[in-house]
């Protein structure tokens, strides 16, 4: 037993230290497994890197592309409701004459481009045709195109955007989206790096205070609001206030359009104006008008309404997909000598975009 014990301790030792080179062994692969999965793990992570790189500059121009396809597919009702009148009415006749350049002013009227507009229009295509002698009618329907456009193109400012600080009167008539396009044009100026505040001032209206509450919440602005039927001078009083404590870029209010009262509109808007020239002097203001591109004539009456009881300094023109009354932008344009700001070609909230008068009309004549 001695004997046996005497061996066991001697072999003690040695298979110690077998057992120290393999757990040294066994650490230096588990190391080296170690530094090669975060080499592996690096690498996977700079790919996706740069596939995500990859596929946000593949999505920006697609986005952009987006919009503007769907201005052009928007239009598309537009489109045909103009040109295929200008086609109809051009193949009908062999010859320039005065009867030709009647039937196209009731082609362009009906496609709600307005009375004054189309008379001007197809005045400038009269001389035209006289100065450059042009004997084929087919030819004036380029000349319409470039007429328009330059209709369009004229006086346009296609760098607009709100100076710091501004403060921003939304005004518009029930159901023509005033709400949601204060909502949108929030979102977009703070995706754009502005600090936004919203101020619920259309207070009369039922609903009106929540429903700029929701959109607020969405995009991470704050909205500063009274109870309702309160009065709206006194919301803009405390917004106002709060903009200048907060260094806000854009203020914007959600005030009234109530068009069946004039005189009480032009007061509580006259009030408005004075609260923010006397709180914030130093502040640029704006006045826009929304109006439902799906109203056609309707809508140049209105903004023509407002204009007599509002200082208006840009227009947003709503709904413009998928009518074919998206003429009364040329009108509203040329009659009213008011800038169109943005406009909006669908629900989400990038489908709201800075007017870009070039390429309004390249999307209206599809090229």
């Amino acid at each position: 037993m001695g004997l046996f014990n005497f061996f066991k301790k001697n072999e003690e030792p040695e298979n110690e230290g077998i057992l120290e080179e393999i757990a040294e062994d066994l650490k230096e692969a588990v190391e080296e497994i170690k530094e090669e999965i975060e080499e592996a793990v690096e690498e996977v992570r700079e790919e996706i890197a740069e596939e995500i790189e990859e596929i946000e500059e593949e999505a920006e121009p697609e986005r952009k592309k987006g919009f503007f396809g769907r201005l052009i597919e928007g239009l598309g009702k537009t489109r045909k409701s103009i040109l295929s009148g200008v086609d109809s009415v051009l193949g009908g006749f062999s010859s320039i004459d005065e009867d030709l350049f009647e039937e196209l002013e009731e082609v362009l009227i009906m496609a709600d481009i307005g009375v004054n507009t189309t008379v001007e229009i197809v005045d400038r295509l009269r001389k035209r045709v006289k100065r450059e002698g042009t004997k084929d009618p087919q030819e004036i329907k380029g000349m319409l195109i470039e007429e328009i456009t330059a209709m369009l193109e004229e006086g346009s400012d296609d760098d607009f955007s709100f100076p710091s600080p501004s403060v921003v009167l939304v005004i518009g008539v029930n159901g023509v989206g005033k709400t949601t396009t204060i909502g949108k044009l929030a979102n977009n100026l703070k995706k754009d790096g502005r600090k936004v505040l919203l101020a619920a001032a259309d207070t009369f209206r039922a609903a009106a205070i929540d429903q700029l509450e929701v959109w607020g919440e969405r995009s991470g602005i704050e909205v500063i609001k009274h109870a309702e039927n309160t009065d709206p001078a006194a919301v803009v009083f405390d917004a106002v206030n709060a903009a200048k404590t907060r260094k806000t870029d854009v203020l914007i209010c959600d005030t009234a359009g109530r068009l069946h009262n004039k005189k009480n509109l032009m007061e509580e808007l006259k009030k408005i104006a004075k609260v923010t020239e006397r709180e914030y002097p130093d502040a640029n203001r704006e006045v826009l008008l929304v109006l439902d591109a799906t109203t056609g004539q309707n809508a140049l009456q209105q903004a023509k309404l407002f204009k007599e009881v509002a200082d208006i300094t840009g227009i947003i023109l709503t709904k413009l997909d998928g009518t074919a009354k998206g003429g009364i932008v040329i009108a509203i344009k040329n009659e009213l000598n008011i800038p169109v700001r943005y406009i909006g070609v669908g629900e989400g909230i990038e489908d709201l975009q800075p007017f870009d008068a070039a390429g309004f009309a390249k999307a209206l004549f599809g090229e």
